[in-house]
Protein backbone atom coordinates (compact mmCIF):
# COMPACT_ATOMS: atom_id res chain seq x y z
CA UNK A 1 0.00 0.00 0.00
CA UNK A 2 1.75 3.75 -0.96
CA UNK A 3 1.75 5.94 1.87
CA UNK A 4 0.23 10.15 0.90
CA UNK A 5 4.00 11.00 0.54
CA UNK A 6 3.45 8.83 -3.08
CA UNK A 7 0.73 10.95 -4.15
CA UNK A 8 3.34 13.84 -5.61
CA UNK A 9 5.68 11.71 -7.59
CA UNK A 10 2.40 9.72 -8.51
CA UNK A 11 0.74 13.62 -9.76
CA UNK A 12 3.94 14.12 -11.73
CA UNK A 13 3.76 11.01 -13.51
CA UNK A 14 -0.28 11.35 -14.27
CA UNK A 15 0.12 14.86 -15.22
CA UNK A 16 3.38 13.49 -17.32
CA UNK A 17 0.62 10.95 -19.51
CA UNK A 18 -2.05 13.88 -19.46
CA UNK A 19 0.22 15.62 -21.25
CA UNK A 20 1.39 13.90 -24.01
CA UNK A 21 0.21 16.18 -26.76
CA UNK A 22 1.25 14.57 -30.19
CA UNK A 23 -0.72 17.42 -31.59
CA UNK A 24 0.84 19.96 -29.87
CA UNK A 25 3.33 21.34 -32.67
CA UNK A 26 1.05 21.05 -35.64
CA UNK A 27 -2.27 22.21 -33.71
CA UNK A 28 -3.09 24.63 -37.11
CA UNK A 29 -2.02 22.17 -39.52
CA UNK A 30 -3.87 19.54 -38.09
CA UNK A 31 -7.07 22.10 -38.43
CA UNK A 32 -6.91 23.56 -41.58
CA UNK A 33 -5.20 21.32 -43.27
CA UNK A 34 -6.50 17.11 -42.47
CA UNK A 35 -9.50 19.21 -40.52
CA UNK A 36 -10.53 21.43 -43.61
CA UNK A 37 -11.73 23.99 -41.41
CA UNK A 38 -10.87 27.80 -41.39
CA UNK A 39 -8.59 29.77 -38.66
CA UNK A 40 -11.17 31.41 -37.59
CA UNK A 41 -13.49 27.83 -37.06
CA UNK A 42 -9.98 27.17 -35.45
CA UNK A 43 -11.00 29.83 -32.66
CA UNK A 44 -14.67 28.99 -32.84
CA UNK A 45 -13.74 25.91 -31.52
CA UNK A 46 -11.65 26.73 -29.11
CA UNK A 47 -14.25 29.30 -27.60
CA UNK A 48 -16.71 26.51 -27.38
CA UNK A 49 -14.00 24.29 -25.53
CA UNK A 50 -13.46 27.39 -22.98
CA UNK A 51 -16.93 28.19 -22.63
CA UNK A 52 -18.06 24.44 -22.05
CA UNK A 53 -15.15 24.66 -19.50
CA UNK A 54 -17.31 28.21 -17.95
CA UNK A 55 -20.04 25.80 -17.75
CA UNK A 56 -18.90 22.71 -16.03
CA UNK A 57 -15.84 24.68 -14.15
CA UNK A 58 -17.41 25.33 -10.73
CA UNK A 59 -20.45 21.98 -10.55
CA UNK A 60 -17.00 19.81 -11.47
CA UNK A 61 -14.65 22.15 -8.76
CA UNK A 62 -17.74 21.35 -6.08
CA UNK A 63 -17.64 17.56 -7.37
CA UNK A 64 -14.20 17.02 -6.79
CA UNK A 65 -14.61 18.93 -3.55
CA UNK A 66 -17.90 16.06 -2.88
CA UNK A 67 -16.57 12.65 -4.05
CA UNK A 68 -12.63 13.39 -3.70
CA UNK A 69 -10.28 14.27 -6.08
CA UNK A 70 -8.60 10.97 -6.56
CA UNK A 71 -12.00 9.88 -8.46
CA UNK A 72 -12.45 13.31 -10.37
CA UNK A 73 -9.08 12.96 -12.09
CA UNK A 74 -9.79 9.43 -12.78
CA UNK A 75 -12.64 10.65 -14.62
CA UNK A 76 -11.19 13.41 -16.01
CA UNK A 77 -8.91 10.47 -17.67
CA UNK A 78 -11.26 8.51 -18.92
CA UNK A 79 -13.59 11.11 -20.64
CA UNK A 80 -10.73 12.86 -22.19
CA UNK A 81 -9.75 9.52 -23.76
CA UNK A 82 -13.55 9.44 -25.44
CA UNK A 83 -12.86 13.25 -26.75
CA UNK A 84 -9.51 12.43 -28.53
CA UNK A 85 -11.08 9.38 -30.21
CA UNK A 86 -14.08 11.43 -31.09
CA UNK A 87 -12.02 14.06 -32.51
CA UNK A 88 -9.32 12.07 -34.74
CA UNK A 89 -12.45 9.58 -36.20
CA UNK A 90 -13.12 12.21 -39.07
CA UNK A 91 -12.64 15.85 -40.28
CA UNK A 92 -15.87 17.38 -39.50
CA UNK A 93 -16.58 20.24 -38.16
CA UNK A 94 -19.48 19.59 -36.06
CA UNK A 95 -17.70 16.54 -34.84
CA UNK A 96 -14.82 18.38 -34.01
CA UNK A 97 -17.44 20.31 -31.51
CA UNK A 98 -18.64 17.06 -29.79
CA UNK A 99 -14.82 15.68 -29.45
CA UNK A 100 -13.96 19.59 -28.00
CA UNK A 101 -16.87 19.32 -25.38
CA UNK A 102 -15.70 15.79 -24.12
CA UNK A 103 -11.78 17.33 -23.49
CA UNK A 104 -13.53 20.52 -21.86
CA UNK A 105 -15.51 17.24 -19.80
CA UNK A 106 -12.21 15.94 -18.83
CA UNK A 107 -10.45 19.34 -18.30
CA UNK A 108 -13.38 20.43 -16.05
CA UNK A 109 -13.32 17.33 -14.00
CA UNK A 110 -8.86 18.05 -13.87
CA UNK A 111 -8.97 22.00 -13.03
CA UNK A 112 -8.50 22.53 -9.43
CA UNK A 113 -8.74 18.59 -8.43
CA UNK A 114 -4.85 18.33 -9.17
CA UNK A 115 -3.65 21.11 -7.76
CA UNK A 116 -5.88 20.92 -4.72
CA UNK A 117 -4.73 16.80 -4.08
CA UNK A 118 -0.90 17.98 -4.47
CA UNK A 119 -1.53 21.15 -2.24
CA UNK A 120 -3.54 19.03 0.89
CA UNK A 121 -0.76 16.22 0.46
CA UNK A 122 1.72 18.81 0.89
CA UNK A 123 -0.18 20.19 3.94
CA UNK A 124 -0.63 16.69 5.32
CA UNK A 125 3.14 16.19 5.34
CA UNK A 126 3.84 19.70 6.81
CA UNK A 127 5.37 21.08 3.78
CA UNK A 128 2.78 23.59 2.63
CA UNK A 129 6.00 26.09 2.69
CA UNK A 130 7.33 24.57 -0.37
CA UNK A 131 4.51 24.00 -2.27
CA UNK A 132 6.41 26.54 -5.00
CA UNK A 133 8.72 24.08 -5.48
CA UNK A 134 6.51 21.60 -5.86
CA UNK A 135 3.97 22.86 -7.96
CA UNK A 136 7.34 24.02 -10.50
CA UNK A 137 8.06 20.42 -10.43
CA UNK A 138 4.65 19.42 -11.27
CA UNK A 139 4.29 22.37 -14.02
CA UNK A 140 7.52 21.23 -15.27
CA UNK A 141 6.11 17.09 -15.60
CA UNK A 142 3.27 18.76 -17.56
CA UNK A 143 6.14 20.60 -19.86
CA UNK A 144 8.18 17.96 -20.54
CA UNK A 145 5.42 15.75 -21.62
CA UNK A 146 4.97 18.57 -24.11
CA UNK A 147 8.56 18.92 -24.92
CA UNK A 148 8.81 15.27 -25.43
CA UNK A 149 5.73 14.39 -27.33
CA UNK A 150 5.84 17.59 -29.80
CA UNK A 151 8.86 16.95 -31.96
CA UNK A 152 7.36 12.60 -32.21
CA UNK A 153 4.10 14.45 -33.61
CA UNK A 154 5.31 16.44 -36.40
CA UNK A 155 7.58 13.26 -37.51
CA UNK A 156 4.09 11.29 -37.25
CA UNK A 157 2.64 14.32 -39.07
CA UNK A 158 5.07 13.83 -41.66
CA UNK A 159 5.03 10.22 -41.74
CA UNK A 160 1.73 8.91 -41.12
CA UNK A 161 -0.32 11.89 -41.05
CA UNK A 162 -2.05 14.75 -39.49
CA UNK A 163 -4.99 11.96 -37.92
CA UNK A 164 -2.98 10.34 -36.01
CA UNK A 165 -0.84 12.63 -33.64
CA UNK A 166 -4.88 13.32 -32.57
CA UNK A 167 -5.52 9.49 -32.12
CA UNK A 168 -2.30 7.95 -30.65
CA UNK A 169 -2.79 10.48 -27.81
CA UNK A 170 -5.56 8.11 -26.54
CA UNK A 171 -3.28 5.81 -25.44
CA UNK A 172 -0.98 7.46 -22.43
CA UNK A 173 -4.64 9.19 -21.62
CA UNK A 174 -5.73 5.95 -20.49
CA UNK A 175 -2.89 5.02 -18.75
CA UNK A 176 -2.84 8.13 -16.58
CA UNK A 177 -6.54 6.65 -15.20
CA UNK A 178 -4.61 3.71 -13.93
CA UNK A 179 -1.95 5.94 -11.74
CA UNK A 180 -5.23 7.77 -10.60
CA UNK A 181 -6.60 4.93 -8.86
CA UNK A 182 -3.61 4.46 -6.55
CA UNK A 183 -4.11 8.43 -5.30
CA UNK A 184 -4.50 8.65 -1.42
CA UNK A 185 -6.69 11.32 -0.22
CA UNK A 186 -5.26 13.35 2.48
CA UNK A 187 -7.20 13.25 5.81
CA UNK A 188 -7.21 16.92 5.83
CA UNK A 189 -10.20 16.95 3.17
CA UNK A 190 -12.35 14.91 5.18
CA UNK A 191 -15.11 16.00 6.74
CA UNK A 192 -16.99 14.41 9.60
CA UNK A 193 -20.34 15.43 7.93
CA UNK A 194 -19.91 16.54 4.23
CA UNK A 195 -21.90 19.28 2.69
CA UNK A 196 -24.41 18.95 0.25
CA UNK A 197 -23.27 19.61 -3.16
CA UNK A 198 -25.21 22.90 -3.89
CA UNK A 199 -23.66 23.93 -0.30
CA UNK A 200 -20.43 23.53 -1.64
CA UNK A 201 -21.23 25.91 -4.66
CA UNK A 202 -22.89 28.05 -2.71
CA UNK A 203 -19.77 28.52 -0.15
CA UNK A 204 -16.87 28.45 -3.03
CA UNK A 205 -18.96 31.63 -4.46
CA UNK A 206 -19.46 33.05 -1.20
CA UNK A 207 -15.71 32.45 -0.60
CA UNK A 208 -14.65 34.09 -3.77
CA UNK A 209 -16.33 36.48 -3.82
CA UNK A 210 -15.45 38.15 -0.39
CA UNK A 211 -11.58 37.32 -0.64
CA UNK A 212 -10.00 41.07 -2.12
CA UNK A 213 -6.68 38.99 -2.30
CA UNK A 214 -8.48 36.27 -4.06
CA UNK A 215 -9.81 38.36 -6.14
CA UNK A 216 -6.77 40.51 -6.97
CA UNK A 217 -4.62 37.88 -7.63
CA UNK A 218 -7.21 36.33 -10.17
CA UNK A 219 -7.61 39.41 -12.22
CA UNK A 220 -3.56 39.63 -12.62
CA UNK A 221 -3.45 35.68 -13.36
CA UNK A 222 -6.38 35.59 -15.96
CA UNK A 223 -5.56 39.08 -17.42
CA UNK A 224 -2.09 38.54 -18.59
CA UNK A 225 -2.76 34.26 -19.18
CA UNK A 226 -5.42 34.60 -21.51
CA UNK A 227 -3.45 36.89 -24.06
CA UNK A 228 -0.61 34.66 -23.39
CA UNK A 229 -1.93 31.66 -24.49
CA UNK A 230 -2.77 32.99 -27.65
CA UNK A 231 1.09 32.51 -28.79
CA UNK A 232 -0.13 28.88 -28.99
CA UNK A 233 -2.28 29.93 -31.92
CA UNK A 234 -0.35 32.36 -33.47
CA UNK A 235 2.89 30.93 -33.66
CA UNK A 236 2.20 28.54 -36.22
CA UNK A 237 1.23 30.24 -38.59
CA UNK A 238 3.42 32.90 -38.42
CA UNK A 239 6.14 29.94 -39.21
CA UNK A 240 3.51 29.07 -41.86
CA UNK A 241 4.09 32.59 -43.10
CA UNK A 242 7.98 32.13 -43.31
CA UNK A 243 7.82 29.01 -45.26
CA UNK A 244 9.02 26.43 -42.20
CA UNK A 245 8.52 22.83 -43.04
CA UNK A 246 6.38 21.03 -40.98
CA UNK A 247 8.30 18.62 -39.65
CA UNK A 248 10.37 21.24 -37.85
CA UNK A 249 7.10 22.87 -36.29
CA UNK A 250 7.34 20.01 -32.88
CA UNK A 251 11.25 21.36 -32.69
CA UNK A 252 9.99 24.91 -32.89
CA UNK A 253 7.12 23.99 -30.18
CA UNK A 254 9.71 21.81 -27.32
CA UNK A 255 12.31 24.56 -27.60
CA UNK A 256 9.49 26.61 -25.92
CA UNK A 257 9.02 24.28 -23.27
CA UNK A 258 12.22 23.90 -22.26
CA UNK A 259 11.97 27.62 -22.06
CA UNK A 260 8.91 27.52 -20.38
CA UNK A 261 10.66 24.71 -17.94
CA UNK A 262 13.63 26.98 -17.27
CA UNK A 263 11.92 29.40 -15.92
CA UNK A 264 9.53 27.41 -14.42
CA UNK A 265 12.37 26.37 -12.18
CA UNK A 266 14.51 29.45 -11.91
CA UNK A 267 11.71 31.93 -10.22
CA UNK A 268 13.83 32.44 -6.90
CA UNK A 269 16.89 33.94 -9.16
CA UNK A 270 14.99 35.86 -11.35
CA UNK A 271 12.94 37.29 -8.19
CA UNK A 272 15.91 37.93 -6.10
CA UNK A 273 17.63 39.50 -9.47
CA UNK A 274 14.58 42.11 -10.03
CA UNK A 275 14.30 43.56 -6.07
CA UNK A 276 10.50 41.31 -5.44
CA UNK A 277 8.10 38.97 -6.03
CA UNK A 278 6.02 42.07 -7.12
CA UNK A 279 8.57 43.01 -9.37
CA UNK A 280 8.81 39.91 -11.40
CA UNK A 281 5.45 39.52 -11.66
CA UNK A 282 5.17 42.81 -12.98
CA UNK A 283 8.28 42.68 -15.47
CA UNK A 284 7.06 38.81 -16.54
CA UNK A 285 4.09 40.32 -18.59
CA UNK A 286 5.25 43.57 -19.19
CA UNK A 287 8.20 42.13 -20.70
CA UNK A 288 5.89 39.63 -22.79
CA UNK A 289 4.01 42.20 -24.03
CA UNK A 290 7.04 43.90 -25.37
CA UNK A 291 8.34 40.60 -27.38
CA UNK A 292 4.74 40.28 -28.80
CA UNK A 293 4.80 43.31 -30.41
CA UNK A 294 8.70 42.85 -31.58
CA UNK A 295 6.95 39.35 -32.93
CA UNK A 296 4.67 40.99 -34.89
CA UNK A 297 6.77 43.65 -36.35
CA UNK A 298 9.80 41.96 -37.28
CA UNK A 299 9.34 38.91 -39.83
CA UNK A 300 12.98 37.71 -39.76
CA UNK A 301 13.27 33.62 -38.83
CA UNK A 302 15.43 33.63 -36.42
CA UNK A 303 14.50 37.39 -34.12
CA UNK A 304 10.76 35.07 -34.61
CA UNK A 305 11.93 32.19 -33.38
CA UNK A 306 13.67 34.03 -30.71
CA UNK A 307 10.63 36.15 -29.82
CA UNK A 308 8.68 33.32 -29.77
CA UNK A 309 11.09 30.96 -27.39
CA UNK A 310 11.44 34.46 -24.79
CA UNK A 311 7.71 34.93 -25.08
CA UNK A 312 6.54 31.25 -24.28
CA UNK A 313 8.93 31.09 -21.28
CA UNK A 314 8.68 34.12 -19.28
CA UNK A 315 4.70 34.43 -20.26
CA UNK A 316 3.30 31.07 -20.08
CA UNK A 317 5.39 30.19 -16.88
CA UNK A 318 3.71 32.60 -14.81
CA UNK A 319 0.23 30.90 -14.14
CA UNK A 320 2.69 28.51 -12.03
CA UNK A 321 3.18 31.14 -9.29
CA UNK A 322 -0.03 31.81 -8.75
CA UNK A 323 -1.21 28.30 -7.96
CA UNK A 324 1.44 28.55 -5.00
CA UNK A 325 0.14 32.06 -3.67
CA UNK A 326 -3.76 31.39 -4.56
CA UNK A 327 -3.67 28.29 -2.42
CA UNK A 328 -2.24 29.53 0.41
CA UNK A 329 -5.24 31.85 0.68
CA UNK A 330 -7.82 29.11 0.15
CA UNK A 331 -9.48 26.53 2.96
CA UNK A 332 -8.84 22.35 2.01
CA UNK A 333 -12.81 21.88 1.99
CA UNK A 334 -13.46 24.61 -0.72
CA UNK A 335 -10.16 24.40 -2.62
CA UNK A 336 -11.17 22.98 -5.56
CA UNK A 337 -14.32 25.13 -5.68
CA UNK A 338 -12.51 28.34 -5.50
CA UNK A 339 -9.94 27.62 -7.39
CA UNK A 340 -12.73 26.52 -10.20
CA UNK A 341 -14.01 29.83 -9.54
CA UNK A 342 -11.06 31.38 -10.52
CA UNK A 343 -10.43 29.31 -13.67
CA UNK A 344 -14.11 30.10 -14.86
CA UNK A 345 -12.98 33.44 -15.03
CA UNK A 346 -10.03 32.76 -17.10
CA UNK A 347 -11.72 30.61 -19.62
CA UNK A 348 -14.13 33.59 -20.68
CA UNK A 349 -11.40 36.06 -20.53
CA UNK A 350 -9.91 33.63 -23.33
CA UNK A 351 -13.15 32.57 -25.31
CA UNK A 352 -13.70 36.58 -25.84
CA UNK A 353 -9.67 36.81 -26.90
CA UNK A 354 -10.18 33.64 -29.56
CA UNK A 355 -13.08 35.36 -31.61
CA UNK A 356 -12.21 38.94 -31.34
CA UNK A 357 -7.94 38.14 -31.75
CA UNK A 358 -9.24 35.06 -34.13
CA UNK A 359 -11.04 37.33 -36.67
CA UNK A 360 -8.54 40.17 -36.67
CA UNK A 361 -5.90 37.53 -37.21
CA UNK A 362 -6.81 35.32 -39.73
CA UNK A 363 -7.04 38.67 -41.91
CA UNK A 364 -4.12 40.34 -40.45
CA UNK A 365 -1.91 38.05 -38.17
CA UNK A 366 0.73 41.05 -37.50
CA UNK A 367 -2.24 43.33 -36.28
CA UNK A 368 -3.42 40.77 -33.85
CA UNK A 369 -0.25 40.05 -32.60
CA UNK A 370 0.62 43.37 -31.98
CA UNK A 371 -2.70 44.20 -30.32
CA UNK A 372 -2.08 41.34 -28.10
CA UNK A 373 1.14 42.65 -26.43
CA UNK A 374 -0.12 46.28 -26.25
CA UNK A 375 -3.16 44.76 -23.98
CA UNK A 376 -0.77 42.62 -21.78
CA UNK A 377 1.50 46.21 -21.55
CA UNK A 378 -2.01 47.83 -20.30
CA UNK A 379 -2.72 44.79 -17.58
CA UNK A 380 0.35 44.59 -16.32
CA UNK A 381 0.19 48.59 -15.87
CA UNK A 382 -2.98 48.33 -13.98
CA UNK A 383 -2.20 45.72 -11.53
CA UNK A 384 -2.91 45.78 -8.17
CA UNK A 385 -0.84 42.84 -6.71
CA UNK A 386 0.90 44.47 -3.91
CA UNK A 387 4.38 41.92 -2.49
CA UNK A 388 2.25 41.20 0.92
CA UNK A 389 -0.10 39.48 -1.37
CA UNK A 390 2.53 36.97 -2.73
CA UNK A 391 3.13 34.61 0.74
CA UNK A 392 5.64 31.37 0.05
Amino acid sequence: MFSIKSNIWKLYLYKFLLSIHFIGGVLVPFFMDWGQISYYQIMMIQAFFVCSIVVLEIPTGALSDYIGRKFSLILSSIIVSFGVVIYASFPNFHLFLLGEFFWAAGFALLSGADESLLYDTLKALGKESDSKKYFSRYASAELAAYLISAPIGSLIAATLGLRYTMLFMAVPFFLSCFIGLSFQEPSIDQKDQKDSYTTIIKDGLSYFKNHRIIRILTFDKVSIASLCFLLIWTYQPLLKKLDVPLIYFGLVHAAMLATQIFFTNSFPFFEKLVGSKKNYLFLSAFITGILFILLGNIIYLPLTILFILLASGIGLSRQVLFQNYMNKYIESDKRATVISIASMFNRLAMAFFYLTIGKLAESNLTLAITVIGILMIVFSLISRVEEKHLID
